[in-house]
C-alpha cells in the first residue's frame, strides 16, 4: 500500500487540472451573465424611452393671434370651414391620421395671445409628441420679430429639447397673393433667431426673464444659427386653412396632414 503522501502527490495534477477547468468555466459563465445583463439593461432603457414617447400622443398647435390655428384645427377635424374668433382657452380633440397604422393623436389648439400662450405651453408641453407652429404668411413681414420671439421661447424650452419634439412651421394663408413663401419665412426666422440668441446671451436675466433651468442655448455657439443645428427636426410647409374659395372649397393642408401621419 502506497504511503498517504505519495497518494496526495499523485492526485495533485488531477486536482490542479480540475481547478483550472473550474476557473475557465466560471470565467465563461461570468462573461455570459454579464452579456445577458447588458442586453437586459439595453432593452429596459429602450422600453422606458419608447414607452415615454408612445405615451405622448398630443400635438400642440401654437402661434400668434390670428395666425389661423383654430381654423386649421377645425379643418383637420371636420374638413369644413367655420368662422372662428380669438381663443382664450385651449381646445382639444382626437384626430385620426391618414396612415396604414390607423394611428390617432390628440390635437390641442392653444391660445395665441401674448399673455396666455406661454402659460398654456407650460401646461401641455410634457405630454406633447410634436408641435405645429402656425405662421400668418401675409402678416409675417410685420410680425416677424414677435413670431421669432415666441419661436425662440419654444425652441429653447428644456422640456421641448429633452423630448426632441418634432416641430413643423406651418406657413398659413398661402391662398392670399401677398403671402410670403416658406423659404423666405425660414430665412427671415433664422436671421431673427440668431439676433435674439446674441442679445439673450448678453443679458439673459434682463431680456429673457426666465431661469437658466428652464431654457437652453439655441443652436451652436460661434456659428450663424440655422434650424439644422437643433436636436429636433424642424420642417416648414405652405398651407391654407381657408382655401382659395373659403367656405365653398376645401383647405390646402395636404402637406400638414402628411406630416401628422409621419409623426403619429
Amino acid at each position: 500500500m502506497a504511503p498517504e503522501g505519495d497518494q496526495r502527490s499523485g492526485l495533485q495534477p488531477y486536482l490542479e487540472s480540475l481547478r483550472r477547468e473550474l476557473q475557465v468555466s466560471d470565467s465563461i459563465l461570468l462573461s455570459v451573465l454579464l452579456a445577458l445583463l447588458a442586453v437586459a439593461l439595453t432593452l429596459l432603457v429602450w422600453k422606458l424611452i419608447w414607452g415615454r414617447k408612445s405615451s405622448r400622443r398630443t400635438v400642440l398647435l401654437v402661434g400668434l393671434c390670428d395666425s389661423g390655428k383654430t381654423l386649421l384645427f377645425v379643418r383637420l377635424l371636420t374638413g369644413t370651414y367655420r368662422n372662428t374668433q380669438t381663443s382664450i382657452t385651449d381646445s382639444s380633440a382626437v384626430y385620426r391620421v391618414s396612415n396604414d397604422k390607423g394611428s390617432s393623436v390628440t390635437l390641442i389648439d392653444l391660445p395665441g395671445h401674448e399673455s396666455l400662450r406661454l402659460q398654456f405651453l407650460e401646461k401641455f408641453k410634457a405630454a406633447a409628441r410634436a408641435i405645429v407652429f402656425v405662421v400668418d404668411s401675409v402678416a409675417f413681414q410685420r410680425e416677424v420679430k414677435d413670431v421669432a420671439e415666441f419661436l425662440y421661447q419654444v425652441l429653447t424650452d428644456c422640456t421641448v429639447l429633452k423630448n426632441t419634439l418634432p416641430l413643423l412651421i406651418a406657413c398659413n394663408k398661402q391662398d392670399i397673393t401677398m403671402a410670403k413663401s416658406a423659404k423666405l419665412i425660414q430665412q427671415q426666422l433664422e436671421k431673427e433667431l440668431n439676433t435674439l440668441r446674441v442679445t439673450r446671451s448678453a443679458a439673459p436675466s434682463i431680456l429673457d426673464g426666465s431661469t437658466s433651468s428652464g431654457t437652453a442655448q439655441l443652436g451652436k455657439k460661434g456659428k450663424e444659427f440655422d434650424f439644422s443645428q437643433l436636436p429636433m427636426k424642424v420642417e416648414l410647409v405652405e398651407c391654407s386653412a381657408r382655401g382659395s374659395k373659403a367656405e365653398e372649397g376645401s383647405a390646402d393642408i395636404e402637406d400638414l396632414e402628411k406630416w401628422l401621419a409621419r409623426i403619429a
